[in-house]
């Protein structure tokens, strides 16, 4: 029974990368869930530096950060993940020592929303837009033959590709224009557009994370509303899907469907 809910679930063999056994696999899923449960603290930590201005907890939010993306591969003992992991984190420490770190880990909430909204825009010019992807980890090919749901995938790899777009300027705006804190007051520059550092913090570390997220449970209730006539699966396995799968949206190729 525990076999055939695995498969029915999207969990098989079908979706694994070539030469990974089923053991192999299946550590690397426990690895993925674990390592993205962790990321709750990166937001905890970047506030902690926002508040007591202490370059540590900027380094060690930064270190957390550069970390799980790279955690099953430092974990399979990989030489070329350890060096530039080690490389990487050298560069952090740098920043440390210079007074640095606090000022990159503003600019990392920018820099997330730039790439996820360049990542979503470009695949809008081609056959197969992101969220087809993740209709295809989530649920398999077969769904993008029922009604509705490729013209709906494209909509929602519009919507967010804007949603990311505007977001990363609001958010270089706030880093730049802040009181005390932007990086135009710190140069001594006068900003044009006078933000409280508080409010600017507050965003940058929370409220922009707040709002994808916000964004992301409105767009599964709609999608729920809009596409009612489809049986869809609960948000739980929604989100362990896309943990479990998320290579698979990176290389962009459709599973053959069951």
């Amino acid at each position: 029974m525990f076999r055939r809910r695995w498969q029915a679930g999207g969990f098989d063999g079908a979706n694994a990368e070539p030469g990974m056994t089923s053991s192999s696999l299946s550590s690397d899923h426990t690895t993925r869930r674990y390592g993205l449960l962790s990321l709750p603290a990166y937001p905890l930590l970047a506030i902690a530096g926002a508040v007591t201005q202490r370059q540590v907890f900027a380094l060690l939010a930064l270190a957390l950060l550069l970390t799980v993306p790279m955690l099953s591969q430092l974990l399979a003992r990989r030489a070329a993940a350890w060096l530039l992991w080690s490389g990487l984190l050298a560069g952090l420490l740098w920043t440390w020592r210079h007074g640095l770190a606090g000022l990159l880990l503003e600019a990392v909430p920018v820099l997330i929303n730039a790439l996820l909204a360049g990542w979503f825009g470009r695949t809008l010019g081609t056959a197969e837009p992101l969220v087809e992807r993740f209709i295809v980890a989530i649920e398999g090919a077969e769904r993008l033959r029922q009604p509705g749901v490729t013209a709906y995938a494209r909509q929602v790899t519009w919507f967010w590709t804007v949603l990311l777009a505007a977001q990363a300027l609001l958010l270089a705006v706030l880093l730049l224009c802040a009181d005390h804190d932007g990086l135009l007051a710190r140069a001594g520059v006068a900003s044009p557009l006078a933000v409280p550092d508080r409010w600017a913090a507050a965003w940058l570390h929370v409220g922009g994370y707040l709002l994808l997220g916000a964004a992301f449970l409105l767009e599964y209730a709609y999608r729920r509303w809009r596409l009612r006539h489809l049986h869809h699966p609960g948000l739980h396995d929604t989100l362990l899907r896309l943990v479990l799968h998320w290579p698979q949206l990176l290389r962009g190729k459709r599973v053959a469907a069951p």
